[in-house]
């Protein structure tokens, strides 16, 4: 009955040393497992924030190239002039004969009036109408840079025609038919020049039109 006794004591001391033992280690675990969980949250959620602030500044560039980038494309497009219209371009022609010369001379000009710049370059398109048919002027050799015309400004180029010294009537000129260069649509004038064209059989000097720019004398 003794023995029992203390057997029963025996097993009751190391059931309570057990107990007492996985408490602490409860305990432990508990300790040890809260700062990690604390420690890996606050590290995500530091870590969220340092990569939003990474990641703000090449948005921030990204936008800015793609302004910038819109905004080169508007710069050319404003830089880009196009082509003058024949509806946008005022035509007027004068005697631009100096005395002496063999040829006689007409200037005709462009004046942009269509509200904004344009570009124009080459030749433009020239006949005369006279009593005996339609002269076509031909090209001279001169260089036919691009110009770009600037509203309200104008830029003129010449007509060279041969005199009539003939003494006969010659082809009396009725008119000037102007188209301006790469376009379709013409203008027709007065011819301000000499009354009419010598009557040849293709041998003499023939009707020249010089480039936009030229201005002033043919040659």
């Amino acid at each position: 009955m003794r023995l029992s006794k203390l057997t029963i004591a025996s097993l009751a001391v190391v059931a309570g040393l057990s107990l007492t033992a996985c408490q602490n280690d409860d305990a432990a675990t508990g300790q040890d497992d809260s700062p990690a969980s604390s420690s890996s949250s606050t590290g995500s959620s530091s870590g969220g924030s340092d990569q939003d602030h990474a990641k703000d500044p090449a948005k921030d560039s990204a936008k800015d190239s793609a302004k910038d980038s819109a905004g080169e494309s508007s710069d050319q497009v404003q830089n880009t002039a196009g082509t003058c219209r024949t509806d946008e371009l005022e035509v007027t022609a004068q005697d631009n004969t100096i005395g002496g010369d063999e040829n006689r001379s007409v200037a005709v000009t462009f004046t942009n009036g269509g509200g904004r710049d344009c570009s124009i370059a080459g030749f433009a398109g020239v006949d005369l109408k006279t009593n005996a048919g339609t002269v076509s002027a031909e090209r001279t050799g001169e260089p036919a840079p691009a110009t770009t015309l600037k509203d309200g400004t104008s830029i003129s180029f010449h007509i060279s025609c041969p005199a009539n010294d003939t003494g006969g009537s010659g082809a009396r000129i009725t008119g000037l038919v102007v188209t301006p260069p790469n376009e379709t649509k013409s203008v027709t004038l007065d011819w301000p020049g000499a009354a009419s064209l010598p009557v040849t059989d293709g041998s003499g000097s023939p009707v020249r039109v010089g480039p936009i720019g030229s201005a002033g004398q043919g040659g």
